[in-house]
């Protein structure tokens, strides 16, 4: 598809400058450009390379003032990376409208119901009294379970499995490889030193405009369900226990894990490997860094960092401690040395 800069300025209600006809097809790193594709600069970091990239069209900041001379079309918008990603976003929706139709083989039980315009890939499965909406894309090789719904507009990859019984909102984006409604990890210690599996009855609920992370598990209530609020983005290889329930536009970076009936309030953004204890709560508005440790609830509008978690300023005084622990044991020696000098001579 050629787009000129003057219609993807119109779309972005975004100034050009310079050649308002040029054309591009693809899109491409700053520092990588090429002929025929567009770039962003959002990044003060990268600027040197705005002078220098064989992109043909660039977004950028409507304060951006080149320091040398461009050889390339700008385009000037309010934020240049919020631009970049509403193109990208263009892009992907006039891509997967291009899928459509049923492909065989793949299975769809009787009394089973699909909307409008849906696509379906070879190999998927889709179980009892279970219910597609309209515009949902089904890759390959995707597991829908029994009376399981999933709304429109929804996007599952290849591979994503569906338990029974749980609900997806409209809009709800699954990567490959993520597993909705698997049982939770409950098992009951016995006298003779082994476990009796206690059954997982639950299900998981995803309001609109969930996204998953390829790889990531969400399990299900042990009874009722683990809920994922709108607008919540879980990155990949992301573990969310049962009975769980994180809140509305919160994010979850990859390697992270939640042990069972955490909750999690709404905007908070955690870090990548960061975990937490079991049955906790987490106010609204939470930072949480890559690598924490959370073992107790944590109050709303905070910075935290560190396993167990310190607010961000106790974190960085303490980092900065444990760096010099070396020097200062080596001036402790010292001073025992010089104590002991000192108690001789007055000896």
């Amino acid at each position: 598809m050629d787009f000129k800069a003057t219609d993807i300025a119109a779309f972005l209600n975004g100034e050009v400058v310079g050649d308002g006809n040029v054309k591009v097809t693809n899109v491409s790193k700053i520092e990588e450009g090429k002929p025929g594709t567009l770039a962003f600069l959002a990044n003060m970091k990268y600027e040197n390379f705005i002078y220098s990239t064989g992109a043909s069209v660039v977004l950028v900041n409507n304060s951006f003032i080149p320091k040398e001379k461009i050889n390339t079309t700008l385009i000037k918008v309010n934020d240049a990376y919020e631009a970049f990603a509403s193109l990208l976003d263009l892009y992907m929706q006039a891509k997967a409208s291009v899928k459509k139709g049923i492909e065989q083989p793949s299975f769809i039980d009787e009394t089973a119901s699909v909307g409008k315009d849906i696509f379906i890939g070879a190999f998927s499965y889709i179980g009892k009294n279970s219910k597609i909406g309209n515009n949902s894309k089904l890759f390959p090789q995707v597991h829908i379970g029994e009376n399981v719904t999933i709304g429109d507009d929804c996007i599952l990859y290849a591979g994503v499995k569906i338990y029974d019984d749980c609900i997806i909102g409209d809009g709800c984006i699954l990567q490959a490889g993520a597993v909705i409604g698997s049982d939770g990890f409950g098992f009951a210690p016995q006298k003779d030193g082994t476990y009796k599996k206690i059954p997982q009855i639950g299900n998981v609920i995803l309001e609109d405009n969930v996204e998953v992370g390829a790889n990531s598990t969400v399990d299900c209530g042990t009874m009722g369900s683990t809920i994922l609020r709108k607008g919540c983005k879980i990155d990949n290889l992301v573990q969310i226990a049962h009975n769980c329930e994180i809140g509305e536009n919160t994010v979850i970076a990859a390697l992270s894990g939640l042990a069972g009936t955490t909750k999690i309030g709404n905007n908070c953004r955690i870090g990548g490997q960061v975990g937490f204890a079991g049955h906790l709560t987490v106010g609204d508005n939470v930072m949480i860094g890559a690598q924490s440790g959370v073992s107790k609830s944590l109050k709303s509008n905070q910075i935290l960092l560190g396993s167990p978690t310190l607010s961000i300023k106790d974190a960085i005084k303490s980092i900065t401690v444990y760096k010099n622990l070396p020097q200062l044991r080596d001036e402790v020696i010292q001073l025992q040395k010089e104590i002991k000098t000192i108690k001789k001579a007055n000896n």
